[in-house]
């Protein structure tokens, strides 16, 4: 098994290359750049980036458009191009924003733990809850109880997140006044004592969880609530009851287990989703995360952002796929990856 693990670690380095060489062509190829976009300031007078008050808010001449891009590896062919910026990477240099006239890392670092922390909650929170909620929807199947809640969770996976992040900002912020509008941290915060700023943050983060755990809620419930149902009528289910077991026993001693082995495949992938998010509800709720980030950069043509971006996500894609196979591993010793039968 570690030889499989071994390979597959390998195999995340062609991978990665081709995810970048795929985008970074794509950025080359679009029209719109930071070049363009900087022509369009000029003629508006306006001033936004370092370079471009370097080079002034009039019409540029040839020379000048040479010179900008050199400035942004404009003039190179785009493999080469590529191979400079995968070498930059390489030693963790990600460039430099044309938005913020900042290092690339900083600018996500400074992102990074509001994405972080409303990702790992969410998940946790929709882990803790989906399991037990799907394994009561297996065992009190077709009963009033599976029926109200299969209803509440369909209609919270049918209505969009963003729509209940608005929703939920119409009727408990702004009706009730029981949480505030939006942001991370009110106005003050580090004036606050310890225990001030815990409730403060969890006060802002009430709203924006519910959003964030409202589109995921049905997969993971009815996934577990399907693998339980389908073990429950397996042979080995009934010996084990005819041998002396309740039926309860049978469930959480046998079922239980083998029901989590879809759960543990979906457990690596989520961990991107963890930094990505959801720009809209970062939006609605001004969150400065991640999601936001590169939303905006995208909508800035900030390649260097969006290419710092996609370095993080996909590698975290790439190891997150490696640690649903553990996972799987893990809750089901039977399976022995590249091992030959």
């Amino acid at each position: 098994m570690s030889a499989y693990f071994l390979r597959r670690l390998l195999l995340i380095i062609p991978t990665f290359i081709g995810i970048t060489v795929l985008v970074f062509t794509l950025t080359r190829l679009v029209p719109g750049g930071p070049i363009e976009r900087m022509l369009a300031e000029a003629q508006l007078g306006g001033q936004k980036a370092s370079a471009h008050q370097q080079f002034g808010s009039q019409a540029l001449s040839e020379d000048q458009l040479q010179q900008l891009k050199e400035y942004y590896g404009f003039d190179k062919p785009i493999l080469q191009s590529y191979f400079e910026w995968l070498s930059k990477v390489v030693q963790l240099d990600l460039g430099e924003s044309t938005r913020y006239g900042e290092p690339v890392w900083d600018t996500i670092t400074q992102r990074l733990p509001i994405s972080i922390y409303y990702g790992v909650i969410t998940m946790v929170l929709t882990y803790l809850i989906c399991i037990p909620l799907g394994i009561l929807k297996a065992i009190k199947n077709r009963t009033p109880i599976d029926n109200l809640t299969s209803l509440i969770v369909f209609i919270g996976h049918a209505v969009p997140g963003y729509v209940i992040g608005i929703a939920c900002i119409a009727f408990f912020a702004a009706h009730l006044e029981w949480f505030p509008l939006g942001g991370f941290v009110s106005d003050g915060f580090e004036d606050l004592s310890l225990t001030e700023k815990a409730l403060d943050l969890l006060n802002h983060s009430v709203l924006p969880l519910l959003a964030y755990m409202a589109g995921s809620f049905a997969v993971m419930t009815f996934m577990m609530k399907n693998a339980l149902l389908e073990n429950m009528a397996a042979d080995y289910v009934r010996t084990a009851s005819a041998k002396g077991m309740t039926f309860r026993q049978a469930i959480y001693h046998h079922a239980l287990r083998n029901s989590l082995i879809p759960i543990a495949t979906h457990f690596g992938q989520n961990i991107s989703i963890i930094l990505t998010g959801s720009f809209l509800i970062e939006k609605i709720f001004n969150i400065d995360g991640i999601g936001l980030l590169g939303f905006e950069a995208l909508m800035e043509r900030d390649y260097p952002v969006v290419m710092g971006i996609l370095v993080i996500s996909s590698l975290l894609f790439l190891l997150g796929n490696i640690l649903s196979d553990l996972c799987v591993a893990w809750v089901d010793p039977r399976i022995r990856f590249g091992e030959q039968r």
